[in-house]
């Protein structure tokens, strides 16, 4: 039997309050807040100093002074923050949960008629606040802090704007094979710009035989294309060789900077969409692709591995939590993050072994805990 319009107008309204945060929900959410950046400043505090103790080493080098090691840790500022986050999420929702369940407060709002669903919804939403901004700048703040950092202190220490060195590297597009001597990669007008020198490229013939051989002094990568300068090419036909000189020649083909400059950057440290051309352009060429599979699906699954976390922390909350001090809190969250760490590595790493898909090594460690947690909140709610 269909209700009137009138009594699901009724319904409707309800359900959006009960959706609207209350004050309760905020106050929740900003204990659950409060603690989790506490926790969170502490963690990337300490990370940056033993950052900084690091760099000592390097105090001397060249120009690199002090000051450009504390502007290189600062730079990275954004990375660590990114990398910290959950376990700081965890460790600071198991201390503002215990905190409001020591004085009572949790047992008044469930005096109050508020189910154990709702506080959990209130502390996942203030939680999704911090993971959405921290998903943004792992893709933005977070590379572009690494480039930077590695830009000054790579221009402290030799005295000119180059953003990385590299010798002896290869690469390959198609039946092509590239080998540089030598490159780097450059600043200019705010952009990075790559340039290889003593270029080789190796072109094979379908049946496996040597085409050509190209020996250029230079190779520069600009809008879609690449121009080879000082190009001495040798072409291998059935009977003969010929060779010719080039001034310049212009190469095209779908290597792309971003794919061969990557390689200058540690993979964890690459933004998504440059571990998804790395991950394309290596598939395509037949090479391994695993490493920037791992860190690509990390990216993807990092807001469910936070909110796992806090959700399995939410049960405690209304038992052990209740007695005990800051250290037991302190110590369960611990145990969370770095048991959830190990369990989630483990499966990464038989992944890579017995090369299974990677998104199925990264969602089981979640949803295990999700179930676990689940269950306990099933049996404290008897």
């Amino acid at each position: 039997m269909a209700l009137p319009a009138r009594w699901q107008a009724v319904a409707a309204a309800g359900a959006r309050m009960r959706l609207m945060p209350r004050l309760h929900d905020v106050y929740v959410g900003q204990v659950v807040l409060v603690t989790v950046l506490l926790t969170w400043a502490v963690l990337v505090g300490l990370d940056v100093v033993m950052a900084l103790s690091g760099e000592i080493g390097d105090l001397g080098q060249g120009n690199y002074t002090f000051g450009h090691a504390v502007a290189w840790v600062l730079y990275t500022v954004p990375r660590r923050a990114y990398v910290m986050f959950p376990t700081a999420a965890v460790i600071g929702a198991l201390m503002g949960l215990g905190q409001l369940a020591a004085s009572s407060e949790l047992t008044a709002l469930r005096a109050l008629g508020l189910s154990r669903r709702r506080l959990s919804i209130s502390v996942a939403a203030a939680l999704a606040i911090l993971t959405g901004l921290m998903v943004v700048s792992g893709e933005t703040l977070g590379p572009w802090g690494q480039r930077q950092a590695d830009m000054l202190k790579t221009a402290a220490r030799t005295g000119d704007v180059v953003l990385d060195r590299y010798a002896g590297m290869w690469a390959r597009e198609g039946n092509t094979f590239l080998y540089a001597q030598s490159g780097e990669e450059r600043e200019q007008d705010g952009k990075p710009s790559l340039q290889l020198r003593d270029v080789r490229l190796y072109e094979l013939a379908d049946d496996g035989r040597l085409a050509s051989i190209a020996h250029a002094a230079t190779a520069e990568h600009l809008d879609g294309y690449w121009l080879l300068k000082n190009v001495r090419r040798t072409t291998f036909n059935e009977r003969s060789a010929t060779q010719k000189q080039i001034l310049g020649e212009r190469w095209e083909s779908k290597l792309d900077a971003a794919v061969l400059s990557s390689g200058l950057t540690r993979v964890r440290n690459l933004p998504t969409r440059e571990l998804s051309q790395n991950i394309e352009y290596r598939k395509r060429n037949g090479l391994d692709a695993r490493e920037y599979e791992d860190q690509y699906w990390g990216r993807w699954f990092y807001p469910l591995n936070v909110l796992a976390l806090c959700l399995a922390a939410i049960p405690f909350a209304f038992g052990s939590l209740r007695s005990g001090g800051m250290g037991k809190r302190l110590f369960l969250g611990i145990v969370f993050a770095v048991g959830f760490w190990a369990l989630q590595t483990m499966f990464v790493r038989m992944a890579g072994a017995f090369r299974m898909d990677y998104r199925l090594a990264y969602a089981i460690p979640p949803i295990l805990l999700m179930v676990v947690s689940w269950l306990m909140f099933r049996q404290r709610s008897r």
